[in-house]
């Protein structure tokens, strides 16, 4: 009798201990344990953004140059690799992609667990380059620069080579489990879309990270050994660098913003009561994204001296990239289209995702034309644009997937007042912070720099007070959330009368998952209303 009730335990008290989390082979566990570490680094990454927000505050000297580089440098680095990268597929698709088709864990228990370990060698080599005294190159670590620094280069670099190692064996992890361990009756067509946003980004990590990985190693042997790729000192080529970066790199935006396109197809269907605009289409341009994300990484460079025709094409392939992306927003806001639409917390995040994230893309437009980019690029118009797709994008369909699935992962609910108001500072905040950015761009503001002349003062200022309000909003977050998993309301099995196996099951999920082997839909948003 004992025994059955351990076995249906949930996965929190299956297991007691510390050593039962370290050396843990439950996905779930795994996927929680991921969530913190980069929500811990998502805090750094952020307390230096407001370092740096807080120099541009106005004209004239904070910190010393050398510190604000630092600072910039080490806000990019970190919520780049130690945050947006991992956090969708690895924390929110690890605890949720083997339960969403019916499986009791993924197809490599044991290497999943590694690579959650090399996440954690690698960042922590990033941590060092930090605790050392930083990095001041940039995040993107660009030559000849990042040679001849004397910042801790081959620290971080070394961290984002290993870290890759992670990503790559995460992706060939879930790729294998969605081919070969869904439940009968569960094929490609009946899954939920957030495991085709899932497969799609696990296709660019295998595909894509072994070229940034290369390339951060080349330049540690640059450093090292003086052996003249990117060192036009010693024969090389920085533009070189520019190119292997930029062909991992933006796929990598993919690798970010896929999985919260993925959280926005399941929150959108769910709180509008409607099953899915145009499944097909919303699963195939996924692997669409996925497919373009690999041809357009000269638009970074039409100013780097490459040919016309070059310049030419890259345009016209970044605008055609588009094409799959709006799509997917012309579904959501047909789903949306007369839906008995119930404003939670998630819907709240979802709907904020619709509006930034196609500012983003809409902007995008304009770096993608040859002439305007000529104007913007490397002001602070593409940060802005970078924010709202990454923030903007990213970050929305993360909250509103945390907020969606906190009640099935951890069995507790949040105070939902509590979440609206978040939700208000954040959106009010961001929309401050990074619309002025566009204005200052436009009116010729360089990014990167540390000081700027006076008649960018106003928009600066407008700009620093936006970043309080975010700071302020996740504040409040992080407060109601933690102060949930011991005082809030106990979670019933499916709060948002939600369809997908995971709503099927308890909160939080027992151990293996499933009690018998479940009885899957012909559709996974049956709601008897067909968008």
């Amino acid at each position: 009798m004992a025994h059955a009730e351990h076995a249906h335990a949930n996965y929190l008290e299956a297991k007691k201990g510390i050593w039962s989390w370290l050396v843990t082979l439950d996905h779930k566990r795994i996927g929680v344990m991921y969530l913190w570490t980069t929500l811990f680094f998502f805090v750094v990454g952020g307390l230096f953004s407001l370092g740096v927000r807080l120099e541009l505050l106005k004209p004239g000297p904070l910190f010393q140059p050398d510190t604000y580089n630092k600072m910039f440098t080490m806000h990019g680095a970190i919520m780049v690799f130690l945050f947006i990268i991992p956090i969708i597929p690895a924390a929110l698709g690890n605890f949720f992609l083997p339960i969403m088709i019916g499986a009791k864990d993924v197809a490599f228990p044991r290497l999943n667990l590694l690579s959650y370990y090399i996440f954690l060698v690698g960042s922590s080599l990033a941590v060092g380059a930090l605790i050392a005294g930083g990095v001041d190159t940039g995040w993107t670590f660009y030559t000849p620069y990042s040679i001849r620094s004397a910042s801790h280069v081959i620290l971080i670099t070394l961290g984002v080579f290993i870290n890759g190692f992670s990503g790559i064996l995460t992706g060939l992890n879930f790729m294998v489990t969605l081919h070969k361990l869904k439940a009968p009756g569960m094929t490609f067509f009946n899954m939920p879309l957030f495991l085709w946003s899932i497969y799609a980004t696990a296709i660019i990590q295998v595909l894509a990270t072994p070229v940034v990985g290369i390339t951060t190693f080349l330049l540690i042997l640059e450093r090292v050994l003086k052996i003249g790729i990117f060192d036009p000192a010693l024969g090389g080529d920085p533009i070189l660098f520019q190119h292997f970066f930029w062909f991992y790199s933006h796929p990598a935006v993919y690798i970010m913003i896929l999985p919260g396109m993925g959280i926005i197809s399941e929150v959108v269907t769910v709180f509008s009561r409607k099953h899915i605009f145009g499944y097909k289409a919303v699963a195939y341009s996924s692997l669409a994204i996925a497919f373009i994300s690999f041809l357009v990484w000269g638009h970074h460079m039409f100013v780097s001296g490459q040919s016309p025709l070059s310049n030419f094409l890259f345009s016209w392939l970044t605008m055609f990239v588009a094409v799959p992306t709006a799509i997917k927003v012309y579904n959501w806001t047909a789903t949306l289209y007369r839906g008995s639409i119930v404003l939670a917390t998630p819907m709240l995040y979802a709907l904020s995702f619709l509006f930034m994230f196609t500012i983003g893309g809409v902007t995008g437009l304009f770096l993608a034309a040859l002439s305007v980019d000529v104007h913007l690029h490397d002001t602070y118009f593409v940060v802005a644009h970078f924010h709202y797709t990454m923030m903007g994008g990213t970050v929305m369909g993360l909250l509103a997937g945390i907020h969606y699935w906190w009640p099935k992962m951890f069995g507790r609910m949040y105070p939902e007042l509590w979440g609206k108001i978040s939700c208000a500072f954040i959106f009010v905040g961001f929309n401050v912070t990074f619309l002025s950015q566009f204005i200052l761009g436009k009116l010729g503001m360089p990014r990167r720099y540390h000081d700027y002349f006076p008649e960018y003062a106003g928009w600066n200022m407008v700009s620093s007070i936006g970043s309080l309000f975010i700071g302020i909003g996740f504040l409040i977050m992080f407060i109601y959330l933690f102060w949930s998993l011991k005082r809030g309301a106990k979670a019933p099995a499916n709060p948002w009368d939600g369809k997908t196996l995971e709503w099927q099951i308890s909160s939080p999920p027992i151990e293996h998952n499933f009690t018998k082997v479940p009885a899957i839909p012909a559709s996974p948003y049956e709601y008897g209303v067909k968008g």
